[in-house]
């Protein structure tokens, strides 16, 4: 599954499951542009270990709920590198509270950053990409946009509507060559989850079929599949990488 000559976008890669997709990206031989808000350091320590590794990325600083930013990116990328051939929406946040607490602006936040921003990167990829006729977009999603979440109506709607949007450019970008397509993400091993306690992490594991946590790379070799030649024949889809916990 390896690429050649390309390039690609990630976005919210300076940690977590977003700097695994980068670094797996670049091992299967993309040129990696690494976006991050504000975690300067934690990105550069993601190109230092891809170039390390044998691999070619650079760093790109900005919002992503910022839309103007999030264009102008864009637009550096292209002026770069004569084209942007795949994009990975993976940025995102919550803030999580009870529906009957939660502030309009806390709802909002969430939708901006997780949904807008995707549609953003969705609108301008195509842009760029079906002018020459190929290119595909993962939009990494959550299994709780497909089930819902106590305290997490803003992030379930964040994640949801991004799994229906995906479908929507999906269909205007067939005749273009481009392929969207999403990914819902179960429970990983990622920082956040190593904090929880043994017993909360014992509860959600006992709702896995697997029996565990994913592992960042599990998800990240995903995300390669669907962007890679192997899956050009799938657009629209949603890729559930859960553990079975979602059948």
């Amino acid at each position: 599954m390896r690429f050649s000559g390309k390039n690609v976008l990630v976005t919210g890669a300076s940690r977590g499951i977003g700097a695994q997709i980068a670094k797996t990206l670049a091992a299967e031989g993309l040129k990696v542009w690494i976006n991050y808000r504000s975690a300067e350091e934690q990105a550069l320590k993601v190109k230092a270990e891809i170039e390390e590794a044998g691999g070619e990325a650079q760093t790109i600083g900005f919002d992503v709920s910022d839309e103007s930013a999030f264009v102008a990116a864009l637009k550096s990328i292209v002026e770069s590198d004569g084209e942007l051939n795949y994009l990975v929406n993976n940025a995102g946040i919550t803030k999580d509270k009870l529906a009957m607490r939660m502030k309009s602006e806390e709802f909002m936040a969430v939708i901006e950053a997780n949904l807008k921003s995707a549609f953003v990167g969705c609108r301008e990829a195509l842009k760029v990409m079906g002018k020459k006729r190929f290119g595909a977009v993962v939009n990494v999603a959550s299994i709780v946009g497909e089930t819902g979440n106590a305290g997490q109506s803003n992030y379930a709607a964040s994640k949801g509507g991004m799994i229906a949007m995906t479908k929507s450019f999906a269909l205007e970008a067939a005749p273009r060559g481009v392929r969207y397509n999403a990914l819902t993400p179960g429970f990983v091993a990622t920082d956040m989850t190593a904090v929880l306690k043994d017993e909360i992490k014992e509860g959600f594991i006992s709702k896995i079929p697997l029996s565990r946590f994913a592992e960042p790379s599990e998800v990240a070799e995903a995300v390669a599949f669907l962007l890679s030649d192997h899956a050009s024949y799938i657009t629209g889809e949603t890729l559930r990488v859960n553990g079975g916990m979602l059948m």
